[in-house]
């Protein structure tokens, strides 16, 4: 080992130093994509639970919510507005979720608690392991738990 390192010199050992740190990066980045999977998970755990100190515990401080009907609201704002919609659901069947680093998109089908069905596509902008950003696109059907239509 030595003698491969007087042969190939600072070049030989800047490739392991590099290699060791790609490797290293690639395990953090495992990490952190399962850690960002598991936060947005919880969010529609949070919701079939009910448990809005689960949910409050995900976002980051500046959180905001865009949908349309709502244009960057705050956590305040989010617990009037869309929290009571938790009442209303039953559950969530995930069809897709893809995590790009702190960028997670998800494609659901959701149940209401009289058995209405919605689906959604919804962004999660995380930072540091918390949701800074989430933003739902409603889908055909129902679109939220609180739409009347049938």
């Amino acid at each position: 080992m030595k003698s491969k390192f007087k042969k190939n010199g600072v070049g030989g050992l800047f490739a392991i130093t590099l290699t060791l740190l790609l490797l290293t990066s690639s395990f953090t980045n495992r990490g952190n994509r399962a850690s960002n999977e598991k936060t947005v998970r919880a969010v529609y755990t949070a919701y079939e639970k009910k448990d809005w100190n689960m949910l409050k515990s995900l976002f980051a401080d500046g959180f905001t919510f865009s949908s349309p009907n709502d244009d960057h609201i705050d956590i305040k704002e989010y617990k009037i507005r869309c929290w009571p919609n938790s009442a209303n659901i039953k559950k969530f069947d995930i069809d897709k979720l893809v995590v790009d680093g702190d960028d997670v998109f998800v494609l659901y089908h959701g149940w209401t608690m009289d058995g209405r069905q919605m689906q959604n596509t919804e962004y999660f902008k995380l930072k540091d392991g918390k949701i800074k950003e989430f933003t739902c696109f409603f889908g055909p059907g129902i679109s939220f738990p609180d739409n009347k239509k049938k």
